[in-house]
């Protein structure tokens, strides 16, 4: 078994078809065999048949007369009814094997010697008596012509053997050539980093394994490139808020004897060290989802009923009536709430933090006086949540974009409640694997409007 293993594929595949073969051309050389030596046997007991036709028909037609002597080459034995050979044409051994063969009428053969014979007995009743008649073939010339059969199938199934030994080799390494192709682009695919695994002009499996490997390389170079630009945009994000803290941190020293002064930056500090948690959360928040992608999303791994994600609402809507004022904010808010009696995709974790993330960003964009509007249903086949703002909107250039990892509009990036630009991009990949789908849009005269949809679970 080690052995085998440590074969290559071409020399395996070539191994292994000759074994089969010759196993097929052994199987077909007995069977050719037998053919032939059973065709020869019948052949003798033929021609046994005929030297002794003649005699019989000779006795019965005249059962007193002498029969007439063999033509040379001809062995038969004839003994009258007393067991006296009448005629004898065959030698001594020969004739004292046959006689002291069974009684009867049939075919049996004969070992004198060295020589194998064939013997055909026939008893003819007379008048006079019982007749025992016997032709006998030597089987020398039978032995003979089955040998050099024998001899000439081995060395053609020989050949034959060599010849789909080579061409299975031939065949292996033809058809395995686009694998010594794919591992050579593979490696300068590794020397690269780009490119991709070349594929046959055949539609075979190895085909199939291409294009299947081509894209497994597209999904890891997109995901590379994903996380270096998560990497890049998460420290430029980490490094501002941090650059902040440091500033703050610099003119506190500074405001030592003014109270109000060190009161404001201490605020100060405290939001940005809000935002920077905020920041590490979703980023944490993301990573995990995207470890997740992989798993089956066939299988509920976290599930919760209506009632539970009504009261993680309620909680969401407490939290975001706390945080207005901390904001300089004063909205309304204004929630409707149909009762669903069903089982969702997502825990109520996940749910608080899709809303939380709603919520906030709605706090960010709507001014003192502004409202906010929930609306939590259900329809037969989904549960509904539909956040609305009277905030400033999204400039239409960028909703294509909006839930994007750390992508911001320039009036948010200038604004002073910048966000981390993490926040949506955390709820579409929550409300994905939900198994359900979001959609922003701008609503008029001003305002934007969030739709949530998450499929019932079975």
């Amino acid at each position: 078994m080690m052995l085998w293993l440590a074969m290559s594929i071409r020399l395996r595949v070539a191994v292994g078809t000759t074994l089969v073969a010759c196993l097929l051309l052994v199987v077909i050389g007995l069977a050719v065999h037998a053919s032939v030596a059973a065709i020869t046997t019948r052949s003798e007991e033929s021609l046994a048949a005929s030297d002794l036709a003649p005699y019989v028909a000779d006795l019965r037609a005249n059962p007193h007369g002498s029969p007439d002597q063999p033509a040379p080459g001809v062995l038969v034995l004839v003994e009258d009814p007393l067991g006296v050979p009448r005629i004898t044409s065959v030698t001594p051994e020969v004739q004292n094997a046959v006689q002291e063969a069974p009684q009867g009428d049939g075919t049996f053969s004969i070992a004198p010697g060295e020589s194998t014979y064939m013997v055909v007995s026939e008893t003819v009743q007379t008048d006079s008596g019982l007749w025992r008649l016997w032709a006998v073939r030597n089987g020398a010339a039978n032995s003979l012509t089955i040998a050099g059969i024998d001899q000439l199938m081995v060395a053609v199934l020989t050949l034959a053997l060599l010849v789909i030994g080579t061409c299975a080799w031939l065949l292996a390494t033809l058809a395995l050539r686009p694998v010594g192709r794919m591992r050579r682009s593979a490696e300068l695919l590794g020397a690269r980093g780009e490119g991709e695994l070349p594929r046959g002009r055949a539609n075979d499996e190895l085909s199939a394994l291409a294009v299947t490997l081509n894209s497994f390389l597209h999904r890891v170079r997109d995901t590379s490139d994903r996380e270096r630009a998560m990497i890049s945009a998460a420290s430029h994000e980490i490094r501002t808020p941090i650059a902040v803290i440091a500033t703050q941190l610099e003119l506190m020293h500074r405001g030592f004897g003014n109270a109000d002064a060190l009161e404001a930056e201490i605020i100060a500090t405290e939001a940005t060290v809000t935002r920077l948690n905020s920041l590490a959360s979703n980023l944490l928040e993301l990573s995990r989802l995207d470890a997740t992608m992989h798993l089956d999303h066939s299988i509920p791994h976290e599930s919760a009923t209506a009632d539970e994600l009504l009261t993680e609402l309620m909680f969401a809507v407490d939290r975001a009536r706390t945080l207005a004022p901390r904001q300089r904010t004063a909205v309304e808010f204004s929630v409707d709430v149909q009762v669903p009696g069903a089982r969702y995709w997502l825990s109520s974790c996940s749910f608080g933090r899709i809303l939380d993330n709603l919520i906030s960003n709605s706090l960010r964009s709507t001014e003192t006086g502004g409202q906010i509007s929930i609306h939590f249903g259900q329809t037969p086949e989904q549960l509904e949540l539909t956040v609305e703002d009277s905030g400033t909107g999204i400039p239409e250039e960028f909703l294509p974009r909006i839930f994007d990892r750390f992508s911001q509009a320039e009036e948010v990036q200038s604004s002073t409640r910048p966000g981390s630009g993490l926040g949506l991009a955390l709820v579409a990949a929550t409300v994905d694997r939900g198994h359900g789908t979001i959609t922003l849009s701008n609503r008029q005269p001003a305002g934007v409007t969030a739709r949530v949809s998450l499929d019932l679970l079975p």
